[in-house]
């Protein structure tokens, strides 16, 4: 039960599968992931949240109820909600406190729904013209103005109640490679890499950030290990650098950076022990069966049960932070509509 608590999962259709109702009333996952083939009408996304959060234990913390909502290109939830702009173009008007409007608006619109948590702000810093993953999505490729702006989103975001997650570690900005498809290499000196791309995620642990994405991606002048797989990077540095003390969670399990290379048996011991505390399995039915297993079987591993209990104990506490979001009044949306906002960042 308890290694179950470190998944955070996604599934097909628009309404909960019964198998997972049944996990989340075990305890046997601390969260889902709701991706646009789960999101039908704004009354179905409600109920589907509501379903989700009323089937935890009623002495359990909130279930994690997450999305990705970045804005631009990484919108699952569109119309009749507000579509809103790349970040980037955030980053190009530079007003933190029209960054700070934005996190907001999107904070109310998800957390009407019943959302508690969102993948965003992305930390990367924009440096590769030739990055086909990250680009527009960040919110520039200046490393102080793009941590100014990602930080001001994420305060408006929480100030709505919904978490932020700052992804993704220690940066996917100068990688010509999609992670999705294939494995990344970075082959920037270790100066350079402090210098750029680790500057926004150091500003986001200063601001108090509490859940931190890992990247995929390898970065030679540092480790040999993708970073996921890197306790050089999860411990030595964001941990004991930056001194970091909330949830490492890992990028998706299923994308080919790290499934094409490695088990996911593999993946899920390398990432336990480098210092990952949750683990996002967003469709394969089978690989979130072999995550739990290799979770379950890391309890027998004297050193990675303690990797276990120390990550049982962040995701809990971090799930004590959430709102349940029960009580959404979806008929407010329409008055909240956004789109002023929305247009406004777009006018030059």
């Amino acid at each position: 039960m308890r290694a179950g608590l470190l998944l955070i999962v996604g599934f097909e259709g628009k309404v909960a599968p019964p198998d997972l109702l049944e996990k989340i009333a075990a305890g046997e996952v601390g969260g889902v992931i709701l991706f646009a083939r789960n999101l039908g009408t704004l009354e179905e996304i409600a109920t589907l949240t509501r379903t989700l959060q009323q089937a935890t234990p009623k002495d359990a913390p909130p279930l994690i109820v997450s999305v990705d909502q970045e804005g631009g290109r990484v919108q699952r939830i569109r119309a009749p909600l507000t579509v809103w702009p790349a970040m980037v173009r955030l980053g190009e008007r530079n007003d933190v406190a029209l960054t700070e409007s934005v996190g907001q608006a999107m904070g109310r619109e998800l957390a009407a729904l019943g959302f508690n948590l969102n993948y965003a702000p992305v930390l990367d810093v924009h440096t590769n013209p030739q990055n086909p993953v990250i680009g527009d999505r960040a919110f520039g490729s200046d490393e102080k103005a793009a941590a100014t702006q990602a930080l001001a989103y994420f305060r408006g975001l929480e100030s709505a109640g919904v978490r932020g997650c700052g992804k993704h570690f220690p940066g996917h900005g100068d990688t010509e490679t999609d992670s999705h498809l294939d494995l990344p290499v970075v082959r920037a000196d270790a100066a350079h890499l402090r210098r750029i791309e680790l500057t926004p995620f150091a500003e986001a642990v200063r601001a108090g950030v509490q859940m931190i994405m890992t990247a995929h991606v390898v970065y030679p002048a540092i480790d040999s290990q993708p970073a996921t797989h890197s306790s050089i990077w999860l411990t030595d540095i964001l941990r004991k650098e930056l001194g970091f003390s909330g949830v490492v969670v890992s990028d998706d399990l299923d994308m080919k950076a790290l499934s094409d290379r490695f088990s996911v048996e593999e993946t899920v011991r390398k990432s336990l022990a480098a210092g990952v505390d949750a683990f996002l399995a967003c469709r394969n039915p089978d690989t979130q069966a072999q995550a739990e297993q290799a979770l379950d079987a890391a309890e027998k591993n004297p050193a990675l049960n303690e990797k276990l209990n120390r990550a049982t104990e962040r995701l809990l506490a971090f799930r004590h932070t959430l709102r349940r979001n029960l009580d959404g009044d979806i008929s407010q949306l329409p008055r909240n509509d956004f789109a002023a906002l929305a247009k406004h960042i777009v006018v030059t």
